[in-house]
């Protein structure tokens, strides 16, 4: 029986000579793998569809926890803006291994809702290194390690926070901090806005490079110390910066 999920192509991987297998991340099912069969031959209608970077409407033979087999896709976008641009490209990768990592150990069905607005953003045009940031902020909560934003990590004060350690894990106060390099004020209130904001209704994203760089720095440290994941898209990452 034909099942119509909605999901976005996170990887693709070719099997054998006409096919090729994808992995997509949908509402309904968590991550699952289908065969895409003969998607590679010239006159397939699976073609064009048999890619990354694809949001639609899966209509897949589904089978739980097995390979499912893919009969065709309603497609919402195809993410062209992101794909005429390194630099979003890249951020869009970024999002796709990372939210491909984070529904392994949580699989909310907002984690489709968080990754599908962002990518819709970065294909807007807003600023892919702060978007992916917002989003990596958001996953560490489903990933059981979100660090403090509301007091200070240390003693739990909410009074005159002085900076953000990914060390301290989180904020931390004047009177607890001790050799915490000092952010601006700016960049403190701001991660804060990162976590609680509706990505989709994201209408303005002006900061400056120096917050922006406070902020990413200290998620990509909170990142390494604290979950795990090693990303292979880095690599990429600094090439298109």
């Amino acid at each position: 029986m034909v099942e119509a999920v909605e999901g976005i192509t996170v990887f693709e991987k070719d099997y054998g000579e006409t096919s090729k297998i994808l992995t997509i991340i949908t509402k309904e099912h968590g991550t699952i793998s289908v065969i895409s069969k003969g998607c590679k031959t010239t006159k397939s209608p699976l073609r064009s569809v048999s890619s990354k970077l694809i949001h639609g409407v899966f209509h897949v033979y589904y089978k739980e926890g097995k390979l499912s087999t893919l009969k065709s896709v309603d497609v919402i976008d195809r993410y062209k803006n992101i794909y005429a641009d390194l630099k979003m490209i890249s951020y869009a990768s970024l999002l796709l291994e990372l939210s491909s990592q984070v529904i392994k150990q949580n699989d909310d069905s907002n984690i489709y809702d968080i990754l599908n607005a962002a990518l819709k953003k970065i294909d807007e045009g807003y600023d892919p290194m702060i978007v992916s940031d917002i989003v990596s902020l958001k996953y560490l909560e489903y990933l059981g390690v979100m660090p403090s934003l509301d007091a200070c990590s240390i003693c739990g004060s909410n009074k005159s926070i002085a900076t953000l350690s990914s060390d301290a894990g989180g904020y931390v106060c004047n009177n607890c901090r001790t050799n915490e390099p000092i952010v601006s004020e700016k960049a403190i209130k701001l991660v804060r806005m990162f976590y609680y904001v509706d990505i989709a209704k994201i209408s303005k994203l002006d900061i400056s490079d120096n917050v922006k760089l406070e902020i990413h720095n200290f998620i990509d440290r909170y990142y390494d110390r604290y979950t795990g994941i090693y990303f292979k898209t880095k690599k990429l990452l600094k090439v298109s910066e």
